[in-house]
């Protein structure tokens, strides 16, 4: 089963905590901020792709125009999902 992104970050919210010896007192706290890093990473790479779709197609201006408006789709169900989380 795949792991949700809150699943990932109390992961390494757990990992972070071993490494400092356990003694965290904020868990949560770390838990939201790897996941705030993780979403715009993620946001990030949404963006580059579309730019990276739109030089690709250059000359046809109809399929880089289709494919920025997929890319934007799924960031938007991407943004949904994770404000679900919350």
């Amino acid at each position: 089963m795949a792991k949700s992104l809150r699943d990932r970050a109390e992961t390494a919210t757990r990992e972070v905590q071993e490494i400092l010896g356990g003694d965290t007192a904020h868990p949560k706290e770390i838990a939201n901020a790897i996941e705030r890093a993780i979403t715009m990473a993620l946001l990030e790479e949404r963006k580059r792709c579309a730019d990276v779709a739109s030089q690709c197609y250059g000359e046809d201006k109809d399929k880089a125009h289709k494919v920025a408006e997929e890319v934007n789709r799924v960031n938007t169900a991407l943004i949904a999902n994770l404000s679900a989380l919350r």
